[in-house]
């Protein structure tokens, strides 16, 4: 479990594709601290388990998370968002994020609103149902509220702070984010489709 609050960029030292899935390894910002075997990480939206313990998160990619995720696009240097699992006792800033990606939203526009941005974005439209106006979502693991929806798209607003400490400073029209809806629209709208049809 996870809140959206990007902890760390991070960036990636080696992505190398095996049989059935890959293998990627990240170098964290400095005095992140050490990784525990077995610990999840959020890496850009994603839930990884870390396989080794050390300065560098080890984790390996499924063939289900190469085809459902941007991961499989990586490339060494590349930058992704890092956020630690959530403990008990920890401030909830964000939301709930559960790292179990849905989709790809692309990147339509990028623009300037005072100090601020408004980010525009499409998604496919069997996901476009759980997004709602000052809904939550993450969007490569970052908590961000809805501030418009369309029939096609939706737009997102971005505080100077969040754009700076995370990888939405590098995007650009046309790139592709990992995309959790909010999981408790999730839910919430597929239970009440059951009561309505039962």
């Amino acid at each position: 479990m996870f809140t959206g609050i990007v902890t760390g960029i991070g960036r990636v030292v080696c992505f190398e594709r095996r049989r059935g899935g890959a293998g990627l390894s990240v170098a964290p910002p400095p005095r992140y601290g050490r990784f525990t075997r077995g610990e999840s990480v959020c890496v850009s939206g994603v839930c990884l388990t870390a396989t080794s313990a050390g300065p560098l998160l080890e984790t390996d990619l499924s063939s289900e998370t190469l085809a459902r995720t941007t991961l499989g696009a990586l490339a060494s240097g590349d930058l992704v968002n890092l956020e630690r699992a959530l403990r008990f006792g920890d401030r909830l800033s964000g939301h709930f994020v559960l790292g179990h990606v849905d989709g790809v939203a692309k990147l339509l526009d990028a623009k300037s609103a005072g100090k601020s941005w408004v980010f525009r974005f499409s998604a496919a439209s069997r996901l476009s149902r759980f997004i709602a106006r000052k809904g939550s979502v993450a969007l490569d693991g970052i908590s961000l509220t809805v501030a418009a929806r369309r029939a096609r798209d939706f737009d997102v607003a971005v505080i100077p702070e969040t754009r700076r400490r995370t990888t939405l400073s590098l995007r650009k029209p046309g790139d592709e984010l990992n995309l959790e809806v909010d999981v408790f629209a999730r839910y919430g709208k597929a239970k009440s489709l059951r009561l309505q049809r039962a």
